[in-house]
């Protein structure tokens, strides 16, 4: 894996529609407009925000956790409006795998952008970052956030019963998804 290619300078990724870029202080009312919607983590182990404070200091969090190497999160930019978040983190470099997640404001919601965002963020795991297994954990009633990685060409591994703790959803099933990334170079 080239952490050097994920966090060496912040990863700007392009597509013809979207840009995937760093959240910055100006980005905020798009922001607390995607934390303050419940329906938006209603399958995700994060609580809603409120507080528009909480969510202004969130940014500067996205920044820590970024220069601690440890998640990042971009922005999913639609002509400078931020419509949702997808990120990177559980970085095993041993292993040469690292873990997605994604969500959108409920207003830009069935309109492809969730997979063309993931399918920019493979590919640049794959091609840049030398990433070779990417994976996704998923709730089995999420059948939107599932279509997506399927539309992404990740294959279902199977249902983990029980397996984790998530926040305000207690312990929870996952289903597994992922994508090697010699499955990708021969699609």
């Amino acid at each position: 894996m080239n952490m050097d290619a994920i966090f060496h300078e912040f990863p700007l990724l392009l597509s013809e529609k979207l840009a995937l870029k760093r959240i910055e202080d100006k980005d905020y009312h798009g922001l607390f407009a995607i934390y303050d919607n419940k329906r938006v983590f209603e399958y995700c182990g994060i609580l809603p925000k409120h507080n528009k404070e909480t969510v202004r200091k969130m940014i500067s969090h996205f920044e820590r956790d970024y220069h601690k190497k440890t998640r990042v999160k971009w922005g999913i930019f639609i002509n400078e409006e931020l419509v949702g978040i997808i990120e990177a983190f559980d970085f095993n470099q041993k292993v040469n795998m690292v873990t997605i997640g994604y969500y959108l404001a409920e207003a830009f919601w069935g309109r492809g952008i969730a997979t063309e965002a993931v399918k920019l963020l493979v590919e640049f795991l794959f091609l840049k970052a030398n990433v070779n297994r990417i994976q996704a954990e998923v709730m089995p009633q999420n059948e939107y956030s599932k279509k997506v990685l399927l539309k992404n060409d990740f294959l279902k591994e199977g249902l983990l019963r029980q397996a984790t703790v998530w926040t305000g959803k207690g312990i929870v099933d996952l289903e597994i998804y992922s994508l090697l990334k010699m499955e990708y170079m021969n699609a």
